[in-house]
């Protein structure tokens, strides 16, 4: 057999499958899986959109907007918030340490300076997400 004769023959022999004994049941259980990842996927951002969005809402409720002074909780800062925001800096300088970053420093950054880059690091979080459950679908 040449070229010219293989090269229709395969055309025609998978030009159309034959259906399988358990296709409908094949079928049936893709749109439930399908079904079953897409509920799944608008409960969780459902969730974090409720959450970021009560997030946004109590840090701007808690903003003084005294022209450009920004205090959290009036400026005052309980000792566990001052040690949990320690305990952060430190660990946050330790990976920075570690990725060769050791001379930046968080510490002389203000509240809403963290606040905007953490804001804009879970950004690029969520676009990183978005991309990736779109390449599944």
């Amino acid at each position: 057999m040449s070229a010219d004769e293989f090269d229709p023959f395969v055309e025609r022999l998978f030009a159309q499958t034959p259906p399988m004994a358990d296709a409908d049941l094949f079928a049936l259980e893709v749109q439930g899986r399908l079904a079953k990842r897409s509920r799944v996927r608008t409960v969780v951002l459902g969730v974090a959109g409720l959450l970021g969005g009560l997030t946004a809402v109590r840090e701007v409720a808690g903003m003084d907007l005294a022209f450009g002074r920004a205090a959290i909780g009036g400026g005052q800062m309980t000792e566990g918030a001052r040690s949990v925001v320690a305990a952060a800096q430190s660990d946050i300088q330790g990976s920075l340490d570690q990725m060769g970053l050791a001379n930046l420093s968080l510490g002389s950054m203000g509240a809403m300076q963290l606040f905007w880059l953490t804001a804009a690091a879970l950004v690029a979080l969520l676009a990183a997400g978005a991309m990736k459950l779109s390449q599944e679908m």
